[in-house]
């Protein structure tokens, strides 16, 4: 096998124009798979921060049952009481692998600096909770803000996105008036005083959303209750299984809830990998075109030339299968140089960006994002072989149609 290779190497040096050529082609395909991989990697991550720290989603949310399809309809039904919340309260601290479990409540209705009125979309959540979301968020920084920090002793300071603060002429230390009904369909109104200034990662809300503390909502609800309780987990990788054990255990206690995963939650999140799943698939059939017809136009090259060479080898009693074996050596060696000059330049591209730290605004997003790109050795390795098969299986066509050739034709092609 030894001989084999020096035979093939020395065939790649023959003809080293062609041969770096198809090389640089598998190259350049094998750094674009692995930086978009790696790019969309970052973005799979970065979305899934989102919607877990960002959008206050956390792991799981325990909700009432029937609260997602009549909730809107019907929200005193469907509230969680106190006590509803103490025994799902009792029931997640239970579990080792969960950190974090707080009540939270959506609200919206008016909000108005006194001559302008609009409307609002307002997070009502226990002020204490929100440095456990904004520690999780470790690759898009859009939740920084301005101004201080919410507080459980002060139920009337309020975050306000930078849009809708802009809309109403707003800042850090300004008062204005929202007005909502309440959950019996009362009309209820409360001042409140703008504590932080908000970047908002969706551009459609950032004139819309609120931040505020969850007295602020009940009080404007005039509720004591939750519509949702949300956990948050040690581990990510760790939502399917205490998903089902806090399921059981809510089953068994006999409370009328239901859970949901942040996945379930989150359909942009299932959108946006669908989205990148399918442009990386044709991104990867054009390299699959690129490497193949390269290998295949090195290789029947190769073929036509060496064409005496093939008639003197089979002569002296070399099969078919050895030619077939030449050839694949010589297309392996191109795919595994070619996969290595690729993951040189994946590393100096990725050094590059990390160096540089570009940014970018991604479409509907309100603020600018670093870009990243999380190399995956694992990824990295299979898109290698993948791409050494291709190049062995694009030499066979060639290889065995030069192997096929009669022998006394071979030795007299000029």
């Amino acid at each position: 096998m030894r001989t084999w290779f020096k035979i093939a190497l020395r065939n790649l040096k023959k003809n080293r124009r062609r041969s770096l050529i198809t090389l640089l082609a598998i190259a350049l395909g094998f750094a674009s798979v692995c930086l978009f991989g790696g790019f969309t990697q970052y973005m799979y991550d970065a979305n899934q921060e989102a919607a877990i720290y960002g959008r206050a989603l956390g792991h799981l949310t325990v909700f009432k049952q029937g609260f997602l399809e009549q909730g809107q309809l019907d929200p005193a039904r469907y509230l969680l009481t106190t006590e509803e919340i103490e025994s799902i309260r009792g029931i997640c601290t239970a579990n080792p692998q969960v950190v974090m479990v707080t009540p939270q409540l959506q609200i919206s209705g008016l909000v108005s600096n006194g001559k302008i009125s609009t409307i609002f979309i307002a997070h009502g959540l226990v002020p204490s909770s929100i440095d456990a979301f904004m520690n999780g968020m470790k690759l898009f920084k859009f939740l920084e803000f301005e101004g201080r920090k919410l507080e459980d002793d002060s139920p009337y300071g309020v975050a306000v996105a930078k849009g809708l603060a802009k809309l109403l002429g707003l800042k850090v230390g300004s008062n204005a008036v929202v007005l909502s009904t309440t959950v019996d369909g009362q009309t209820n109104a409360l001042d409140m005083e703008v504590f932080q200034l908000l970047n908002v990662d969706t551009e459609f809300l950032n004139n819309k959303v609120m931040r505020v503390p969850l007295a602020f909502a009940q009080q404007l609800y005039d509720t004591r209750g939750a519509d949702r309780m949300v956990v948050l987990l040690d581990r990510t990788e760790n939502t399917e299984p205490v998903f089902k054990q806090l399921r059981t255990a809510m089953q068994e206690l006999g409370l009328g809830v239901e859970i949901k995963t942040w996945k379930q939650l989150s359909q942009w999140y299932q959108k946006v990998r669908d989205m990148f799943d399918l442009i990386f698939l044709f991104l990867f059939v054009i390299v699959f075109v690129i490497v193949v017809m390269s290998v295949v136009n090195t290789m029947s090259m190769a073929v036509l030339e060496r064409t005496r060479e093939i008639g003197t080898l089979r002569a002296l009693g070399l099969k078919r299968r050895g030619v077939l074996l030449m050839f694949g050596i010589e297309s392996s060696f191109l795919g595994v140089f070619g996969c290595g000059v690729g993951l040189l330049l994946t590393f100096m591209v990725r050094a590059w960006v990390n160096f540089a730290q570009p940014t970018w605004t991604p479409p509907g997003i309100s603020a600018s994002v670093p870009l990243k790109i999380i190399l995956l050795p694992s990824y990295m390795v299979s898109s290698g072989i993948a791409l050494v098969a291709l190049c062995v299986l694009a030499s066979l066509l060639p290889a065995l149609r030069g192997s096929r050739q009669n022998i006394v034709d071979a030795l007299g092609h000029v």
